[in-house]
């Protein structure tokens, strides 16, 4: 039997770079004049400038270069499917390896938070238009980042205690710890973005704003139509993690069952076994080749004792007033016959997640899935309202929220300044 790794809920799975190592990698890049992994960022970050300020031992530079592109660094950082975008551009994946760009821009962002780094400033002129950001998640951010870099005025708005949307209550700290998140969220306050936490932002409040960006997330509870989801212990995989993270007495029991194949099911099921399951298993209808999730996250799993079952679709839920068991059928054309019954005290469904109600808050049309419809630079039915992220490209990565925050800002800047061309 292997060995399994101990590891506590709040600590991170990966160390980072420290100066050697960082100078070591750094050193293996080309310095390529076009850089391919520049393209390969959604947010416009410049890898190869920043590491380029990396191997010439500054670190203030690099920490500029990405802060002014993407206001969230660290936490994408640590979250970004790296291999995916710019490190699967790097031009060294034809010679050995690409760069470890997101270790490299992890031990940026550290360097900066140590030694107290001003990368940021907002300008000393404001402009007159106050602009309203709904949500605290990456998209809003990012968007009252930009507009606060323009020198707008902007207030964010979130029913939550703490700013972060998904990065702080939908992801596992051992993939994304809170004081990284924390640090982000620092630099937005520091450009002189206000923040109103811990209640719920009402349509009348928002009458006084000029502009209105709504990134609200998608953070409905999305289960199969099957029988026995309404039983104690079955959770949607957003409020899973939510409760994981709030609630410090949380227990998730013996046995659980993550239902799924996405980033999200892997940290449910990590959530689970760090918080004290000893049997947690990920289940999910395809093969592991085509699950969504980072292969590299599936691998930590496994190492903390994590089981996998594929080719297995969930289709009822067993137990008489709390979940006891779930039962699975198999794939059709892969294995139809087969069936699978797993005990559970505990069931989460990571298939997704779906918008809420939020109709009075917004006069916005919205599309058939509940989602607003919005244009790609984020203008929607009203003349005022702007919209951005999960609640409109129906859940992405954070680094593509990032992006699509800035792009909306854009947007609004240009309504604000009465400007042509917003489409």
């Amino acid at each position: 039997m292997s060995k399994v790794e101990k590891a506590k809920y709040t600590a991170e799975a990966q160390a980072g770079f420290n100066h050697r190592t960082a100078m070591e990698e750094a050193a293996r890049c080309l310095l390529c004049h076009d850089a391919p992994c520049s393209e390969g960022c959604p947010a416009g970050t410049d890898p190869g400038k920043f590491i380029r300020s990396i191997r010439f031992r500054n670190a203030k530079g690099a920490a500029e270069t990405i802060r002014e592109n993407n206001i969230l660094g660290g936490s994408c950082a640590r979250i970004c499917p790296y291999d995916r975008l710019c490190e699967e551009a790097c031009s060294r994946c034809g010679i050995d390896k690409p760069i470890q760009i997101g270790k490299l821009q992890r031990y940026a962002i550290e360097q900066e938070k140590i030694f107290k780094m001003k990368t940021l400033k907002a300008p000393a002129k404001k402009m007159k238009e106050k602009v309203a950001c709904v949500g605290a998640g990456p998209a809003s951010l990012a968007c009252a980042a930009e507009l606060a870099k323009a020198g707008y005025k902007v207030t964010v708005f979130d029913r939550e205690e703490k700013a972060g949307g998904v990065m702080t209550y939908g992801i596992v700290p051992t993939r994304l710890p809170q004081k990284v998140v924390d640090h982000d969220i620092a630099q937005v306050k520091g450009l002189g973005v206000k923040f109103v936490l811990g209640k719920k932002v009402k349509p009348a409040e928002l009458e006084a704003f000029d502009a209105v960006f709504v990134g609200v997330g998608l953070w409905g509870a999305k289960v199969p139509p099957i029988k026995g989801t309404n039983l104690k212990g079955v959770y949607a995989a957003a409020d899973f993690l939510k409760q994981a993270r709030t609630k410090k007495t949380f227990k998730p029991g013996k046995k659980v069952v993550v239902v799924g194949g996405g980033d999200v099911a892997v940290d449910c099921a990590v959530t689970a076994k760090l918080l004290g399951a000893e049997d947690v298993r990920i289940v999910y209808r395809r093969t592991l080749e085509e699950a969504p999730g980072n292969m590299t996250e599936f691998q930590y799993a496994l190492s903390l004792g994590i089981g996998i079952t594929t080719n297995m679709a969930p289709s009822s839920v067993l137990g008489t007033n709390k979940v006891e068991a779930v039962k699975f059928k198999g794939r059709p054309k892969v294995t139809e016959s087969s069936e699978l019954k797993l005990e559970a005290n505990t069931v989460v469904f990571a298939i997704g997640q779906g918008a809420e109600d939020f109709s009075e808050l917004a006069p916005v049309k919205l599309t058939e899935k509940g989602m607003i419809k919005a244009t790609a630079k984020g203008k929607t039915s009203s003349k005022k309202y702007f919209a951005g992220g999960d609640i409109v490209n129906g859940g992405k990565t954070v680094v593509e929220a990032v992006a699509q925050g800035k792009s909306v800002a854009e947007s609004i800047m240009n309504y604000l300044s009465k400007k042509e061309g917003v489409n």
